[in-house]
């Protein structure tokens, strides 16, 4: 059985008061908030600062003991201003229309197409998306989140013009015969990633635009920051750096250990 429950509602297991809030990463997405006796814990998930119209915005949680990804957490990035990014997908897709070639973006299907569709001009032309992609729409749709017109490209009409159209479509389906119907294209990726170098011939990509659904590295410590923690686990990412930072400011930071459990002893086997 699945419950759901609205952020902020406290529900009680055997005395641990336990709710939900906003982590920013895309719709839905939540930090859990642990409660017993005074101390309060908190685990952040994946999380991002930046404002996206798409989602609930990142909630800042006072408490003794934070437990947070670290992704991005390198002083190596740092995400540009998000109207700098719509302006260059835009610039991109005008150039790509001039050529008479299809504007082919990559972007993860759930969260991150939805967040680039709020922030195209979608008077450039008409705007395709994979069905991966279209399917979470719907979804974002019925949960009240308003997004341009978009067509599936299984739904497209025989005389749409490819060569003024932007596709949202997932990486994992670039070698797909469905692209086969755009004809000439251009591709790009939009992706935290791109930031590195050589990102565009890694992900045999033409262009990349630098936009991350998780907080880059001054984001993360503002949002450590902002929980007032004395104490900092860490997890999924670039742990070690992460937390020998932390430390150097005098915060007691570690490295989140995952428990597993331990598999019984074969039968004779010590």
């Amino acid at each position: 059985m699945i419950n759901t429950v609205q952020y902020g509602e406290v529900m009680d297991f055997r005395g641990v008061k336990v709710s939900l809030h906003p982590a920013g990463h895309m719709l839905g997405s939540s930090q859990v908030r642990l409660e017993y006796q005074g101390e309060v814990w908190v685990f952040s998930g994946d999380f991002k600062v930046a404002a996206d119209p798409t989602c609930a915005p990142f909630e800042p949680l006072k408490c003794h003991t934070f437990i947070t990804e670290s992704t991005f957490a390198n002083p190596d990035f740092t995400w540009p201003d998000q109207d700098t990014v719509w302006s260059e997908i835009s610039d991109w897709w005008r150039l790509n229309r001039a050529w008479g070639r299809a504007s082919v973006l990559y972007c993860y299907a759930a969260g991150k197409s939805q967040r680039v569709l709020a922030g195209l001009d979608a008077s450039l032309g008409p705007i395709v998306t994979h069905a991966k992609v279209e399917t979470v729409n719907a979804d974002y749709r019925a949960s009240g989140i308003t997004l341009p017109n978009t067509m599936c490209i299984d739904d497209a009409p025989q005389d749409t013009d490819w060569g003024a159209s932007l596709i949202l479509a997932p990486p994992q389906v670039r070698d797909g015969r469905w692209m086969r119907r755009a004809g000439p294209r251009s591709t790009a990726f939009a992706s935290g990633w791109m930031t590195t170098k050589g990102a565009c011939a890694r992900h045999r990509v033409d262009q990349g635009f630098v936009l991350s659904d998780h907080a880059d590295w001054t984001e993360t410590l503002w949002a450590i920051k902002e929980t007032g923690a004395e104490h900092v686990l860490v997890t999924h990412g670039y742990v070690d750096l992460l937390v020998a930072h932390l430390c150097s400011l005098g915060l007691d930071a570690q490295p989140l250990k995952i428990a597993t459990e331990a598999k019984p002893a074969k039968p004779g086997v010590r």
